[in-house]
């Protein structure tokens, strides 16, 4: 019978960005992201919580290893996004708008074909105490 075990990991990064789509005007761009329009951009600090989801490995006792589950959210994540400008600073937002839901989907993107025994299951951001985005990968 296979037993699912749910664990979660957390991690805070700071990061700048602002919101832009160039097809949009600058008067279409102002009035529809108001003061997050500012070109100089703004900054939060980030939680992230990646829920990964397996079976309990018999010999160690664990969903997954927890050192390379950090190694690889330090590798792809917070070195790469934290504090920096998103917009200028990850590729990924050269195009994409860089909101909390885009943020989400591109950090699942970025985790899921470096786990192996485990599977991503959850990919929640907070941009602040009272704003968070899950993105469980529907594509």
């Amino acid at each position: 019978m296979e037993r699912l075990l749910y664990l979660t990991r957390k991690a805070e990064f700071a990061a700048s960005h602002y919101y832009h789509n160039p097809d949009l005007s600058p008067e279409e761009n102002q009035r529809l992201f108001g003061k997050c329009n500012n070109p100089n951009g703004h900054g939060h600090n980030y939680v992230l919580e990646v829920t990964v989801k397996g079976e309990i490995d018999p010999r160690s006792g664990f969903v997954v290893d927890l050192k390379q589950l950090k190694e690889i959210m330090n590798r792809e994540v917070l070195d790469a996004m934290d504090h920096r400008f998103l917009n200028k600073e990850v590729p990924e937002f050269s195009t994409r708008i860089p909101t909390t839901e885009n943020l989400a989907i591109t950090i699942w993107q970025r985790l899921r074909p470096k786990l192996s025994k485990a599977r991503l299951h959850r990919v929640r951001v907070y941009e602040n105490h009272d704003l968070f985005v899950d993105f469980y990968g529907e594509e």
